[in-house]
């Protein structure tokens, strides 16, 4: 079975710099990953993805410059570095992966196949 657990989120500043990490178990082998958001009274929304190997990797035009997706194949972690936060990145923040046999990323939730519980960050203005 596979599990998602995320971790790093919390309480900061505008400006501020989170780094969230995502602990994946169960997986049989590396597949692209993803992260996505749900603010308060809003639908999840894609934030960044990134591939098997980590070569290929994009965020959402709302983060870009801001946040950068990496991953540890070797610890089966895959890491969102958010720099420069605004109070409109408050949100649940979600880790999702891939079904195996896949190789890139994608920004479609519908593609992935297991989710993480999520982690609350908040910023604050």
């Amino acid at each position: 079975q596979v599990q998602l657990v995320e971790s790093g989120g919390g309480f900061v500043q505008a400006g501020g710099s989170l780094r969230l990490s995502c602990a994946a178990s169960g997986l049989t082998s590396s597949v692209p990953m993803g992260w996505f958001r749900q603010a308060p009274g809003k639908e999840r929304e894609f934030v960044a993805t990134i591939s098997i190997s980590g070569g290929n990797f994009y965020c959402s035009d709302s983060v870009k410059g801001r946040f950068t997706i990496s991953r540890d194949n070797a610890k089966r972690s895959v890491y969102l570095q958010m720099n420069s936060l605004k109070p409109e990145d408050t949100a649940v923040y979600y880790c999702a992966a891939r079904s195996s046999g896949r190789v890139l990323g994608s920004p479609y939730q519908s593609e992935y196949a297991n989710w993480g519980q999520g982690t609350q960050v908040t910023v604050s203005s």
